[in-house]
């Protein structure tokens, strides 16, 4: 059974790594023996890279502006020639949110959220998916959101781009199966981070959220862990297309 999980000699990138999300499942592929390619807007935070390195594979660090599609060949190329010639799994974490009403929401703020949310996805997916197809395997996992299947509330862009982002994650996972290559999304429901911290300080709307999760709480970095891993390793090698939603129940209701 363990051997299922174990990711010992494979290569992960994940995107937006930094912290949040990304961190928590960049530990979780780490800690199962995967060596780890982090791609972040910023330098990572003192210690981060330590720790990743703490579980025995190596660790690299690419600073980069995803949202920039002209500078995405050349990521990807850099990732590729830090991981050997070849990468075994992308996790497409990277995102941004503005919160505006519609009528007011600007198109400067548009455009920024899907160019990151959305456009880098597809480019990041297909810079790297040509690398996993020469090789013939390799797993995609690209991080949805509730907000793949709902509507949200003034988040249009961001709304937008996580229906999209499921769109695409089907798309490939139609064109990629028979290639060796699964893709997947994770769609996290309403984690502890700092995208959700005006909602958690918002009283009112806290409470409306929690009194919606059955499981009576904010999810966690650590939450993903167990999911990604799952999508990451051949214990999933015969899951194409599928959204997992990591929610504590938000969706049944």
């Amino acid at each position: 059974m363990n051997q299922l999980f174990q990711l010992s000699g494979r290569t992960a990138i994940v995107t937006g790594g930094g912290g949040g999300l990304g961190l928590g499942m960049a530990n979780s592929l780490a800690k199962a023996g995967a060596n780890i390619i982090l791609m972040t807007h910023n330098e990572p935070k003192p210690g981060v890279l330590e720790q990743l390195r703490s579980f025995g594979g190596t660790v690299h660090s690419i600073t980069a502006d995803l949202s920039d599609l002209s500078k995405i060949s050349d990521i990807a190329a850099e990732a590729i020639k830090l991981a050997g010639g070849k990468i075994d799994i992308l996790v497409n974490n990277a995102g941004i949110i503005r919160r505006t009403p519609a009528a007011d929401h600007a198109l400067e703020d548009w455009h920024a959220v899907l160019d990151l949310n959305m456009n880098s996805v597809f480019y990041l997916c297909q810079a790297i998916g040509r690398n996993m197809i020469e090789h013939g395997s390799g797993k995609i996992i690209n991080i949805a959101s509730m907000l793949s299947f709902q509507g949200g509330i003034n988040v249009p862009g961001y709304t937008a781009s996580k229906h999209a982002v499921a769109g695409i994650t089907k798309s490939l996972a139609n064109e990629w199966a028979s290639k060796g290559i699964n893709v997947n999304g994770i769609a996290p429901g309403y984690m502890a981070t700092d995208n959700t911290t005006a909602l958690r300080q918002d009283e009112k709307r806290s409470a409306e959220i929690l009194g919606r999760i059955p499981a009576a709480r904010w999810g966690t970095p650590e939450d993903l862990a167990g999911p990604v891993l799952f999508l990451a390793s051949s214990a999933s090698d015969y899951v194409n297309g599928h959204i997992l939603c990591v929610d504590g129940g938000w969706m049944n209701r």
